[in-house]
């Protein structure tokens, strides 16, 4: 079997996470912050840390869901866990630059 490269796949994840958008905002829910981690293990199982931008987000069932199917569909992933937290609450500090430039912040 072939040794996949655990760094790599992480990196995969990270671009199919940055194809994924918040309905309400024009920017991807990675570079917006929403997404505080991403755990790969030996065995090719994802965990997903997210977030959304409030509890009461209109995408809260919806969004979870379209991250896992996607993430799922990379070659190699063999399960996904999408962990939704609200500590610490999503925050405008927690969008990249590009993110902030994006929506006219910077």
């Amino acid at each position: 079997m072939e040794e996949i490269d655990v760094q790599k796949l992480g990196e995969d994840i990270v671009q199919v996470l940055k194809t994924i958008y918040d309905p309400e905002i024009p920017v991807d829910i990675y570079e917006l912050g929403l997404i505080y981690d991403v755990f790969v293990n030996e065995t090719y199982d994802v965990k997903i840390l997210m977030t959304l931008t409030s509890p009461n987000c209109p995408v809260a069932e919806s969004l979870p869901m379209e991250v896992e199917e996607k993430v799922k569909a990379i070659d190699n992933v063999k399960g996904v866990e999408i962990e939704l937290t609200f500590e610490p609450a999503w925050t405008k500090d927690l969008m990249s630059e590009e993110a902030q430039l994006e929506l006219g912040m910077l």
